[in-house]
This record gives structure tokens, C-alpha cells and sequence, in this order.
């Protein structure tokens, strides 16, 4: 299986919402980024270190993405992993343990297969987890396609083995500390994929459905040049604000609701637009390239500092901690934690509007509060 899949389990969110995007993504090249290297790098070490405990042979990767901090997350997996599968020990007599296994889900929809990070088979439950190294979006596992995806493959594959009753879901985000598991009956699985995943998976690789924005267009290949995410975000945009006291809360709460997304979306097409004018020679009409506004600097700061001393200026130097997040870097949390943590505090955050469905707690703060964080 050295090919890609066409219908990707990792892609398969989108496709359920968007069925027509499979086909209208085979016009754009794949997408490579530093962090998905990274990510890469730190799955085969975590392969190597799962292998490892099992006793299975396996030669250490190497990577020049091998920093403690992403050593440090690895292990936090690698720990949970080791955990569940020592679990399954005491419950089964003979579980079944699979690190990076192939899932073949061709018997529901053609040419739809990919790799589950880790499964383990006990005599009455699948157990897929999942390693995502990314910093940004928390992932949960209710109702995530992806993982359905795999826990269904696996059944096609255990249930010729054992009884299974249910398919247990794990993603393990452990850059934010993120533990997320969901469980559903194997019945269930099947029925989702019998009314759900197999009709929207054959539309998608027959380019039939519409078109649909959403948060699924965030890996989107054409996410830059869709027509419908687009429109879904001018529509906003062509909204009369000249009075914003005019509107109603309705309205209010209407533009609050997507503006986040709409600033987002600017930021990607002007993205998008520059590197292609500056990769590929692109004109848009109305613009042009031109050099940014840039900072003096020094031609040669040994010679600079001597000229300084030689004219009688002696308090030329600067010296200040490295940040947070850079000294955490280069000893890793645990020994960071150890060493400085008594050190570090974390102030409270400047009062934001966010949406309900934002997992911090609400708080309630006075007037005069109020009128002191807008002066600040």
C-alpha cells in the first residue's frame, strides 16, 4: 500500500460534509509543511518505543526534527499506550497488539484505506488510539469520522476472531495535554457505516453532492480558490455595518459568530496570493510586489562594539532570559518543571468574547472592571 488512498480515513470529516471536494482536490498537489514532518518523525519513534515494549524487533529512527520537548510528548503517548496495553493483559488471555496498522476498508468503499497508530484487540473490544502531535486545534474523539473509520476497518478484521461488542476510541494530544476517549457498540459502528459512511463516500468518488464551507475546510487543498467557502464568507462581508448600533443583537451576534473565520479566511487568500505572485510570477490585477518595510542593522557588531568603546561608550550591552517557551525547549518539561517551576506563574488572560461552545468557564465581571480593561 504504497499508494495514497483516494478516499483518506484522515480526509473523510470533509468528504461527509463536502462530498464533491475529493475530486475537486485531485487538481491541486499534495501539501507538505515542516509539521507534518515533524509529525511524521515523531510517529516512527513512537512506533520504535511501542515495538520495543512488545519485543518486537525494530532499529531506531533517526530525525533532525528530535527535540526534548517532542521526545518528552512521544513519551507521554508511548506511557498511555504501554498503560493500555498492559491493561488488556490482565483482562484477556490472548489480546492482540498492533503498532501503525494497515486498515483496509475496500469492502465498504473502494480505494479507502489508511493507518491506525495503535490497536489492540481484547475478546469483547477494539481499542484504536491515536497520536496528533499538532499544538493547535484540540481533537475530540465523539462521532470522529477518521477514527470510526479505522475502528471499522479493525471490526471487519476481529470480528472473525473474537465477539466484539464494542470499538473504543483514544486520541492522544499530548503537546496540550489533551486525553480525549469515546466508545461506541460495534452495532452501531455498523449501522453508521451502512446509513452514513458508505452512501456519502460513494457520492464523493462519484463528485456527486454539493459543495458545503465549513471548519472541515481547514486541510482543504482547495481551500484558497473554493467558490463556496468564498461566498459563505462575503456574505458576511456584504453586510451594511455603517451604523453598528443599528443592528440588532441578532446581527451582532451573527458577525461575532464569524469573524474569526472571516479574518482567517483574508489572511490565507492574501497568503495564497503572495507566494503564488512571488513563486510564479502571478499578476493580480490592482496589485503589485514591492519590498517591505525593514529595520537598520549592523554591518559587523564586533566592529560597531569597538568603534562604541573607542569613542568612550561603555554600557552598550544587553542581556535578558531566554523565553518561557524557548527554556522549556532545551530542558524539556519534566525538567523544567523541576527546576524552574516554582519560578513560573501564569497571570490571568485580558477578558475576551468568545462562543458558548468555547471550553473555558464563563466569568462575570463588574462595571467598573469592564471600563478598566477597555482602558488598558
Amino acid at each position: 500500500m504504497g499508494k495514497h488512498a483516494k478516499y483518506s480515513p484522515s480526509s473523510g470529516h470533509r468528504y461527509m460534509n463536502c462530498p464533491p471536494a475529493l475530486l475537486l482536490e485531485e487538481q491541486f498537489p499534495d501539501e507538505e509543511s515542516p509539521y507534518a514532518a515533524e509529525g511524521t518523525a515523531g510517529h516512527k519513534l513512537a512506533e520504535h518505543l511501542i515495538k520495543k515494549h512488545l519485543k518486537i524487533r525494530s532499529r531506531r529512527p533517526t530525525s533532525d526534527y528530535y527535540s526534548d520537548e517532542l521526545l518528552e510528548a512521544v513519551d507521554e503517548y508511548v506511557q498511555y499506550v504501554i498503560e493500555q496495553i498492559e491493561e488488556a493483559k490482565h483482562i484477556c488471555s490472548d489480546p492482540v497488539f498492533s503498532v501503525e496498522q494497515k486498515v483496509d476498508l475496500s469492502f465498504h468503499v473502494k480505494d479507502c484505506f489508511g493507518t491506525a497508530d495503535m490497536v489492540i484487540v481484547t475478546d469483547k473490544k477494539v481499542h484504536i488510539i491515536d497520536l496528533k502531535l499538532g499544538k493547535g486545534v484540540q481533537v475530540d474523539t465523539e462521532n470522529n469520522t477518521q477514527l470510526m473509520i479505522y475502528g471499522l476497518g479493525m471490526l471487519d478484521i476481529a470480528e472473525m476472531l473474537f465477539d466484539i461488542e464494542t470499538v473504543e476510541l483514544t486520541i492522544v494530544q499530548p503537546r496540550i495535554s489533551h486525553f480525549s476517549t469515546w466508545e461506541i457498540s460495534a452495532e452501531e459502528l455498523h449501522q453508521w457505516a451502512e446509513q452514513e459512511f458508505e452512501p456519502k463516500a460513494r457520492m464523493a468518488l462519484d463528485g456527486e453532492g454539493e459543495y458545503k464551507a465549513g471548519e472541515w475546510c481547514r486541510f482543504c487543498k482547495a481551500r484558497f480558490q473554493c467558490r463556496v467557502r468564498a461566498e459563505e464568507y462575503l456574505h458576511l462581508a456584504q453586510m451594511e455595518f455603517s451604523q453598528p448600533a443599528l443592528l440588532s443583537d441578532e446581527e451582532i451576534a451573527e458577525v461575532l459568530s464569524k469573524a474569526d473565520a472571516l479574518k482567517k479566511w483574508a489572511e490565507e487568500i492574501y497568503t495564497y496570493a503572495q507566494n503564488e505572485a512571488i513563486t510564479n510570477r502571478k499578476e493580480w490585477p490592482g496589485f503589485k510586489l514591492v519590498l517591505g518595510r525593514s529595520n537598520r542593522k549592523y554591518t559587523d557588531e564586533e566592529e560597531v562594539a569597538e568603534a562604541a568603546k573607542t569613542a568612550g561608550y561603555t554600557d552598550i550591552y544587553r542581556t535578558s532570559l531566554i523565553s518561557i517557551t524557548e527554556m522549556e525547549k532545551l530542558m524539556g518539561k519534566k525538567k523544567f518543571n523541576e527546576i524552574l517551576g516554582s519560578y513560573v506563574y501564569k497571570p490571568d488572560g485580558k477578558v475576551t468574547l468568545v462562543p458558548d461552545s468555547d471550553k473555558r468557564e464563563a466569568i462575570y465581571i463588574s462595571t467598573a472592571e469592564a471600563d478598566f480593561s477597555q482602558e488598558d
